[in-house]
């Protein structure tokens, strides 16, 4: 298992990937990155999922991980770890949706950012994780719903041909 990047150095590669980018995507980076700060002033930046292949993945977490800032050829994209459990009256989530899990927004170029529906989709993000800091995301979504940790169906197993309590086949 590798070593999490310390504090400083995802700041540092943060900082750089703005530099480095030059454009839109830079600035818009900037300005998210901004605003998960003015949110949350306890958000730590993090990098995951460094691979020889792979610089690895600015995150922004507070009580586990609350979204991702990757930017991509035509999108900045922020992922939410936990979107699906997330209100989001204002609707800023826009990818990603057909997930049980994660939650996503794709910000184009010339698109404007509500500032204020940011702000409380990331307060929300960080309060979900204070109040389930042991859940895995799945686990959130299915509390209340009658099921298990691991769902409804946990330990039950439909019964092997022939044994106790199965049907006989039909012979067709």
């Amino acid at each position: 298992m590798k070593k999490p990047v310390p504090v400083e150095s995802a700041s540092a590669f943060i900082d750089e990937k703005i530099k480095q980018l030059g454009d839109w995507r830079g600035k818009m980076l900037a300005k998210v990155r901004t605003i998960i700060h003015a949110a949350d002033p306890e958000i730590v930046e993090e990098l995951k999922w460094v691979k020889p292949t792979s610089p690895g993945t600015p995150v922004f977490s507070h009580g586990g991980i609350v979204c991702t800032g990757e930017t991509y050829k035509n999108v900045v994209k922020m992922t939410f770890a936990k979107g699906a459990a997330l209100p989001d009256p204002s609707g800023l989530f826009n990818s990603s949706l057909e997930g049980n899990v994660r939650r996503a927004i794709d910000i184009h170029e010339g698109d404007k950012i509500d500032e204020a529906a940011l702000k409380d989709l990331i307060r929300a993000a960080v309060a979900l994780n204070l109040n389930h800091p042991n859940e895995s995301p799945s686990a959130t979504l299915r509390a209340g719903s009658g099921g298990t940790r691991w769902g409804p169906r946990a330990g039950k197993s439909k019964p092997k041909p022939g044994a106790p309590g199965s049907r006989p086949a039909s012979g067709r």
